[in-house]
């Protein structure tokens, strides 16, 4: 029995020594109703900044300004020999030679 009421009474000691060791908590600030309304903004902001963003660089990678530039290259190319064909054409209606 002694030894029952020994452990009981350590333990009670440990007990209430570990609770002696909580640290208390800190109370966050209270924010205001502006502050709120701005950070919620912010917030908005740099997720629109961000989207953007990455709406951007996905345009980049597909290399747009290259596929431009390579489709106007070949239609000035092709605009080109057609127009020369087109030309010759009408220079042997116009100026044709009779083999008679």
């Amino acid at each position: 029995m002694n030894k029952l009421l020994a452990i009981t009474v350590l333990v009670a000691f440990l007990a209430l020594g570990a609770e002696s060791f909580r640290v208390p908590r800190q109370t966050e600030e209270e924010k205001g109703t502006i502050a709120t309304v701005v950070d919620s903004l912010k917030s908005y902001y740099d997720k629109s900044v961000d989207t953007a963003s990455s709406y951007v660089e996905t345009l980049k990678g597909y290399k747009l300004d290259e596929k431009a530039k390579n489709l106007y290259d070949d239609t000035v190319r092709a605009v080109s020999t057609y127009a020369g064909i087109f030309n010759d054409q009408v220079y042997h209606i116009f100026y044709s030679q009779d083999s008679s």
